[in-house]
């Protein structure tokens, strides 16, 4: 099985340890262990005493009732028999492609979008064929040109919403239109959903396509969203019939989550809205720092993103993005993702939830870099 290097992972694992000013994270600013105990008033000391004596066992193999409950209250139509847990979003994007895809199929994929979601199907001996998500369509899968690509032949429609690395979202509507193709031509489709929540406008309301489709399949994680990426914890939420395929192969990668990690999301899932309304206020107010800074630089275009934690910068010089990128670092650094990570030369891709304080100096050290820049 051959397998193409994970460009931006590489990219993330050679430079973010050294960065100073980490604008390449795409999880909303982590939440310390004490913050995250006593977001609901709860007494940190007490908290662990009370766990103290917990035998370090296996654990529920598929995840304990209460973080299949927890994670079935985040959709309409989903129930604990619904939910399987897994090691973070990657570990449930995985299985999924694992447990559904054979070499021979048929995949439809967006792209930009997380390059898991199309390399892993292309190493498993599928035709993969991309659906691109332009600027000029506001980074949206073009509908026509998805049904050009589908067919009855397509075993899997993959898409990713709100996306990396654009922000752009898809809404009900949108979606729905998505659920018609996939349903005229009997397809599973796979919605990566880890960004799902950090609205940009308050009153929206973008459904799960597992909760839109009978063979759709939603996947996401404790990780972005909830600024959790140290539990490793994620989830697939669908069709009683595809988690018991997933179960089956399941059993030869995973055991079960941490034990310890489990709880934690319980208590996390269980203040599901203070969690949020911390988070939604760093997503927010950092946007608009971002935007009012895009303004005043001559070298920096972008499609606003809506959603999720990351924009995709356009800027004006004839440098390649990986160049780009190092420069910056190595000047002060900064730290952003390459646009050829993702396919998109002359771009780079900045994480914004990070802590205000720590956009605020990056993009004041991305200001100096830019006046200097040919």
């Amino acid at each position: 099985m051959k397998i193409k290097p994970f460009a931006i992972e590489e990219w993330m694992n050679e430079y973010e340890h050294d960065a100073v000013y980490n604008l390449a994270e795409t999880c909303v600013d982590s939440i310390s262990i004490r913050e995250l105990v006593t977001i609901a008033g709860d007494c940190y000391d007490t908290f662990f005493q009370e766990i103290a004596d917990k035998r370090l066992t296996y654990g529920y193999i598929t995840g304990s009732p209460a973080l299949k409950e927890n994670v079935a209250k985040l959709y309409k139509t989903m129930r604990h028999e619904n939910i399987l847990s897994m090691n973070g979003a990657i570990g449930a994007n995985f299985l999924v492609l694992y447990a559904l895809i054979e070499p021979g199929d048929e995949v439809v994929c967006v792209d930009p979008t997380y390059q898991q979601l199309h390399s892993v199907p292309e190493s498993f001996g599928a035709e993969v064929k991309r659906l691109p998500l332009t600027a000029e369509n506001n980074y949206l899968p073009d509908l026509e040109e998805l049904e050009s690509l589908v067919n009855s032949n397509t075993k899997l429609i993959i898409i990713n919403n709100p996306n990396n690395p654009t922000g752009s979202v898809m809404d009900a509507s949108y979606l729905t239109k998505i659920v018609e193709i996939a349903r005229k031509n009997d397809t599973y489709l796979l919605c990566d959903e880890v960004y799902r929540g950090l609205w940009q406008e308050p009153d929206s309301d973008i459904p799960a396509i597992a909760d839109l489709y009978e063979k759709g399949i939603s996947t996401s994680s404790m990780s972005k969203s909830l600024s959790l990426a140290g539990l490793r914890l994620g989830w697939i939420a669908g069709p009683e019939e595809v988690i018991g395929k997933c179960m089956t192969r399941r059993d030869y990668t995973t055991i079960s989550n941490g034990l310890l990690d489990d709880l934690l999301a319980v208590h996390a899932l269980s203040n599901y809205d203070k969690m949020m309304e911390r988070n939604l206020k760093i997503v927010r107010d950092n946007l608009m720092i971002l935007d009012d800074w895009i303004a005043g630089e001559e070298k920096i275009s972008y499609i606003k993103p809506k959603a999720g934690t990351t924009a995709i910068l356009k800027y004006d010089s004839q440098i390649s993005s990986e160049e780009f990128c190092i420069n910056l670092f190595k000047a002060s650094g900064t730290f952003l993702a390459p646009g050829s990570c993702f396919g998109l030369e002359g771009t780079v891709r900045i994480g914004y939830a990070c802590s205000t304080e720590v956009l605020q100096a990056g993009l004041a050290q991305l200001s100096i870099y830019l006046s200097e820049l040919e």
